[in-house]
This record gives C-alpha cells, sequence and structure tokens, in this order.
C-alpha cells in the first residue's frame, strides 16, 4: 500500500507541519459559492477537510448540519482546539470510501488531489451515493500535472469522464478567484446527482 493511502502517513504530515495545502483560511471560490446559500438546514459533507477552515467558515455562518471528515486525527483536532463550539459528534475520523450519510452538498477542497487517480472513478461513485437527490458536489480541482504525488493533478476532460457516469449534470469551469499562487490552475466544479 502506498504511503498516501494510510492515516499515518497523513497524521505525520500534519504532527511535522507539511501541509503546505493549507490556506490557513477558507477557499476564496468556495466562500463565495457558501456566502450565496441561503438555506442554513442544508446537511454539508466536506471530506478529507484537514483542518477544516471551510468548515469553519460555513458553520460561523450558521449552518449547523455540517460534518467533517478525515483519514487522520491530527487535522480534526487542530480544528477543534480552534472551534470549541463545533458538534465534536459532526467530527467524524475514518475512511472516506467507508462512510455512511445522506447529504445535501459535499465541499470539495484538496480532497481529490490526494487520493491515488486510480481510486478517482470510486471516489466519483461513492460522492454520488452519499447525496440526496438532487444533492451537490461543489469544490476545487487541479488543472494542471505534478511530479510524484500527492497532489495528484488533471485536466477537465479527464474529470469529465471520471463524473459524467454519476451526476445528472457536470459543471467544470475555468476558476476566477483562486489565491494568486493557484490562479490559472484551479477548476470550479459543481454537479449535481
Amino acid at each position: 500500500m502506498s504511503d498516501f493511502l494510510t492515516a499515518h502517513y497523513w497524521n505525520n504530515r500534519y504532527l511535522n507541519n507539511q501541509f503546505g495545502w493549507d490556506l490557513g483560511k477558507v477557499s476564496p471560490p468556495i466562500k463565495e459559492y457558501i456566502d450565496g446559500i441561503s438555506n442554513k438546514k442544508l446537511k454539508i459533507l466536506i471530506p478529507g477537510c484537514g483542518t477544516g477552515y471551510e468548515g469553519e467558515f460555513i458553520f460561523n455562518k450558521g449552518f449547523n448540519n455540517i460534518h467533517l471528515l478525515d483519514f487522520a486525527s491530527q487535522p480534526l483536532h487542530k480544528f477543534h482546539c480552534r472551534n470549541l463550539n463545533f458538534p465534536q459528534a459532526n467530527l467524524h475520523i475514518g475512511d472516506f470510501f467507508l462512510h455512511d450519510g445522506k447529504y445535501d452538498l459535499i465541499i470539495e477542497q484538496t480532497f481529490f488531489c490526494a487520493i491515488d487517480p486510480n481510486l478517482r472513478g470510486a471516489y466519483a461513485k461513492k460522492i454520488s451515493s452519499l447525496l440526496n437527490p438532487n444533492g451537490k458536489l461543489v469544490g476545487l480541482l487541479f488543472d494542471r500535472e505534478f511530479e510524484g504525488g500527492p497532489p495528484f493533478g488533471g485536466s477537465q476532460s479527464e474529470y469529465m469522464d471520471v463524473f459524467k457516469p454519476f451526476f445528472a449534470s457536470v459543471s467544470i469551469e475555468t476558476c476566477y478567484n483562486s489565491i494568486e499562487p493557484r490562479a490559472g490552475t484551479e477548476l470550479f466544479i459543481q454537479m449535481i446527482k
């Protein structure tokens, strides 16, 4: 098994402060999307949430049915230390592919690029199975390649092939409001089950 497919690998990355993908704040495209949602009753999941700045932002906007999931305990511990009022029962340590639940919205932020590219079809299928009818997957994917990995990159056409079999509507567009270091290398996705 590849090291990056273990919780031990990811816990060590966080323990050694090797998480350069972490912005230390909500990603601007996700912030803008959440700012446009008025229904605060949505049940939301953020898989591979890391230290959970997206989750923190969404929770502080008044969404109370938000769930954070990560393979590793360390990033969730960091999140909990910053957000003592967040319901402990909504923090899930575990394997995304074994997670059960039904959600109205799933947020993708640097999880897809962390999994083995051979698992991308399984990821799309699992996301679809976790969504309620008309539920959405929204977030960001890299529009570039990386040497080695993780992260693992890809292209719009590759992603279309991954998601089309599992969603009624697939929208993948160049992201116009990425942070400066990622400008021109991110795609904003909206998939509807």
